[in-house]
């Protein structure tokens, strides 16, 4: 997390002059360990950070309160919060220039509620980290991947949240292992601004109503996670990390079919993975309950080429596409 002074905790804002700008970006979930969360070991999560699409907030003191753009009601509703759990009561003016698109996969209700509260606690001056904010406004406690991105970015994997351990229960997921994303890598992103992804209650009841995640699959994962996909990213070895996470996603789709009818949330979406796939590209698949599908490039070239492969498969012409980069550093926060 970058910021542009670091006596971020000495004084609230000047409201006359100062205002706080915190700019956080999207996160690819690939999936997790124990998607059943009901081993001793539950959940365990594996992603990237993106440096597209992003969330872009601007906080500043005011006589009124007022909250406008993209997700302002969200937003709104998030600083509300923060701002009571932390005894404060003073008008502000947050302004939304951009948001992640919601119920797409993309981390979007994480990265507003972290980008809200780390506005917040810079203009109040409270010493408030990205893993404090999202407990007090309940966010990241089956996946800690939004966090770990918002924190430092790259490519993470988490503990998933101990709960089992009466002394710990509650905690939430830490950051197990981080690596860099490669600079040249690129990551094509397949949205379909017609279908949601699960969420909020829906995605309490899917995880309620899923059997058990097999034991020896789940170590079979981590194994593989930890000991195949993480090195072979830093040591650039692009094909053994493309057919990890492949591996990944066939695993994760098979085991949520029962809830998103197949494999992926959106038939659109899935009509031009599985046709990507046919033409041998392994590293694809759906970033958390989706709907926003994605394809990894080892090069800007390479990108370009599995654009143009995507778009020819769109036969709806309903799908949108981006080609985005792995972000290897934080959300930016800065004061002006």
């Amino acid at each position: 997390m970058q910021s542009s002074r670091t006596d971020l905790a000495e004084s609230p804002l000047n409201p006359a002059s100062s205002s706080v700008t915190v700019t956080a970006t999207a996160r690819l979930h690939f999936g997790f360990l124990d998607p059943s969360g009901r081993s001793a070991r539950p959940f365990g999560s594996f992603g990237l950070s993106l440096d597209q699409p992003r969330t872009r907030l601007t906080l500043r003191q005011a006589e009124i309160s007022t909250v406008s753009g993209p997700e302002a009601d969200r937003a709104g509703l998030y600083l509300k919060s923060i701002a009571e759990s932390c005894g404060v009561n003073r008008p502000y003016r947050l302004k939304m220039a951009e948001a992640i698109p919601s119920h797409a996969g993309l981390g979007s209700g994480t990265q507003l509620s972290l980008a809200v509260g780390s506005a917040f606690a810079a203009a109040e001056g409270f010493d408030l980290k990205p893993v404090d904010i999202a407990a007090q406004l309940g966010r990241g406690a089956r996946s800690g991947i939004g966090i770990a991105t918002f924190e430092q970015g790259g490519a993470v994997l988490d503990s998933g949240p101990n709960l089992n351990n009466e002394a710990s229960h509650g905690a939430l997921p830490q950051l197990v292992t981080r690596v860099p994303f490669p600079e040249d890598w690129r990551v094509l992103l397949v949205f379909d601004p017609k279908v949601k992804g699960l969420d909020g209650a829906a995605e309490v009841t899917a995880f309620e109503t899923l059997p058990a995640f097999p034991e020896a699959e789940r170590a079979n994962l981590e194994t593989r996670i930890g000991e195949r996909a993480l090195p072979a990213l830093a040591q650039r070895d692009f094909p053994t990390f493309c057919a990890e996470v492949g591996h990944l996603q066939q695993r994760m789709g098979a085991y949520f079919t029962p809830l998103q009818g197949g494999a992926y949330t959106s038939p659109r979406v899935a009509h031009v993975l599985k046709a990507l796939r046919a033409e041998g590209v392994t590293g694809l698949g759906q970033s958390s309950w989706g709907p926003t599908g994605f394809a990894f490039a080892n090069s800007e070239a390479a990108s370009e080429a599995l654009l143009k492969a995507a778009r020819t498969h769109d036969h709806s012409s309903a799908l949108h596409f981006a080609i985005a980069q792995g972000r290897n550093r934080g959300a930016e926060i800065v004061l002006d």
